[in-house]
């Protein structure tokens, strides 16, 4: 009786629930309502840098307000991701994301009705929290309504839709600026999210997670240490590396974050279980997540500055220069997404990674005042494929590597490790850009954002090291087999107290485990000569004492 009981779970039915719901439409509608939900909050992550110097002509500011008004959304988004995923999980998907949607969408009209600078940032902050719980569930909603042998390609699309509104950002930032106005750049999404809300609530099903409790402390922990430090990094240059507000952002933001880590690993119901960093697949592709957007975000908040400011393009032109960048994810991430189901996501992203870091390096190592387009095409064309590899499997290899009812966890985590590289690349690189040099001329700009850009192009290429570091498709097959097998052979109490569980015993009177040494899971050698299968083996996994059967010789055989 014992035994049964602590192998029931905590909530039985939960699981059961999207098979009662009757309105989902299957994968299509799925696919089209979480992609374009995706594309309005990732095109929010980068579509007012072609629009700041705009902004700053008709509400003022300097560089550190430039920079609140792109970080105050990614930081917001960031530090409630995770905490968005687990509202989701536990008071239902598809609810959650209305919710989120419809926040996403009001705050959108209030940025764009903003009378000043500090209320852009306000609005900007609230249109955040509205992404931080649209955006998670988007990916957890589309797993459970598209089947496990079309996900690859499904990611592949959803991964390209989002790469794409982030890649395209300063090209529809640019149009609507010049020739509508800066204020279209957030009106844009309120059509949009009327439309997605009605759909949302008639096609998609419902569904729900783990039901772990919230982790309020957690939120709180990792955001206090994420504004810290994203602070002190903002005011460093301007207040001065060794004034008390930046040494206390930077010392009070780093002790939060242990702490968070800390409370990760303690805490019964964690927000972000530190656990699932030990697989070793999901913590290295989302370091090289939070590494490739550390260089992405930064390069692309000052380039796209770069090109009005420096070379004299307008908003639109400045778009348009960027559109081999901003077109590749189209022509490459569906490829992308089938080459990941054929030899893997590790070496798609890694191949990524590495083409990212090389375009920076080329955009760094050609900047200057008088530079021609000609120079700048061919790193504008790797950059974007290198993007479209990295985007296309990513959101595969993060679902992969943990179990289904902790992939809104996983979802949550690694969007909300983009979005912290978003916030923290537009510091550091910003922060790099102002002690070398400024607004000032357009010398200045080109001798501050060299430097910036190769401390871009570092980052990015740490995170290609990264990808490739993860394990590829064999070895995570090989350790799924042994964790089966493992959980199989455990005795039920193991769940409970294994101290207190039976060891069985052996006919020499010793204890020992009742399950197969390491050796023993490793696949048996063949026999020479194999004739044609009668039957399947069905003796389970082979053993060290089991082996397969000798191969009987056919009459023609010598």
């Amino acid at each position: 009786m014992s035994e049964q009981m602590s192998q029931r779970p905590a909530k039985p039915q939960r699981p059961a629930k999207p098979q009662r719901t009757a309105r989902s439409g299957g994968t299509v509608w799925a696919l089209v309502i979480t992609s374009a939900a995706g594309f309005m909050a990732a095109l929010d992550n980068l579509v007012v840098t072609t629009a700041l110097p705009s902004i700053r002509e008709d509400l003022g500011g300097a560089l550190e307000d430039l920079e609140w008004t792109v970080s105050a959304y990614t930081l917001t988004f960031a530090v409630l991701l995770m905490f968005g995923a687990a509202l989701g999980d536990r008071f239902g998907r598809r609810r959650l994301f209305g919710v989120g949607l419809s926040i996403f969408t009001a705050a959108s009209g209030a940025a764009a009705l903003a009378p000043g600078i500090g209320t852009l940032i306000a609005a900007r902050a609230v249109q955040g929290v509205g992404a931080a719980v649209m955006m998670p569930l988007t990916l957890t909603l589309l797993t459970a309504a598209v089947p496990a042998a079309k996900r690859g390609m499904a990611y592949g699309i959803w991964g390209a839709v989002n790469g794409l509104a982030i890649a395209s950002g300063p090209l529809i930032g640019g149009a609507l600026t010049e020739h509508v106005s800066w204020q279209w750049i957030f009106w844009l999404n309120v059509p949009l999210g009327l439309a997605l809300l009605p759909l949302a609530r008639l096609r998609l099903a419902e569904s729900h997670g783990t039901g772990a409790r919230l982790d309020a402390v957690g939120t709180l922990l990792a955001s206090g240490g994420l504004f810290g430090i994203v602070y002190a990094l903002i005011r460093g240059n301007v207040d001065g590396w060794t004034s008390a507000p930046v040494l206390g952002g930077l010392v009070g933001g780093g002790a939060l974050l242990v702490a968070f880590v800390v409370h990760g690993i303690r805490a019964a119901a964690p927000m972000l279980p530190m656990r699932l960093f030990r697989s070793r697949a999901f913590a290295a592709i989302n370091t090289a997540s939070l590494l490739m957007f550390v260089g992405m975000f930064g390069s692309i908040f000052l380039l796209s500055q770069f090109l009005q400011s420096v070379v004299g393009y307008s908003p639109t032109e400045a778009g348009l220069r960027m559109l081999p960048w901003t077109g590749m994810p189209m022509i490459v991430a569906p490829v992308a997404g089938y080459l990941s189901d054929r030899i893997g996501g590790r070496p798609v992203v890694t191949v990524g990674l590495a083409l990212q870091a090389v375009g920076l390096g080329w955009f760094a190592a050609v900047v200057a005042t008088d530079v021609s387009y000609a120079a700048l095409l061919p790193a504008l064309i790797i950059s974007g494929t290198g993007m479209a590899l990295y985007f296309a499997p990513a959101a595969n290899l993060v679902m992969s590597s943990v179990r289904p009812v902790e992939q809104g966890i996983a979802s949550g985590a690694n969007n909300a490790l983009r979005e912290v590289g978003g916030a923290l690349g537009i510091a550091v690189l910003a922060s790099v850009f102002s002690a070398r040099g400024g607004y000032e001329s357009p010398r200045a700009f080109a001798d501050g954002l060299a430097p910036a850009l190769w401390v871009g192009a570092g980052a990015v290429g740490l995170a290609a090291v990264s990808a490739a570091l993860s394990p590829g498709r064999r070895a995570r097959r090989v350790g799924v087999l042994r964790c089966r097998w493992r959980r199989r052979c455990r005795s039920p109490l193991d769940a409970g107290d294994r101290r207190s569980a039976p060891r069985p015993q052996t006919p020499d009177g010793l204890k020992r485990s009742a399950c197969p040494p390491s050796s023993a899971l490793r696949d048996p050698p063949l026999p020479r000569r194999i004739s044609p299968p009668t039957r399947p083996y069905r003796g389970g996994w082979p053993t060290a004492s089991r082996s397969h059967p000798p191969a009987r010789r056919s009459a023609a055989s010598p």
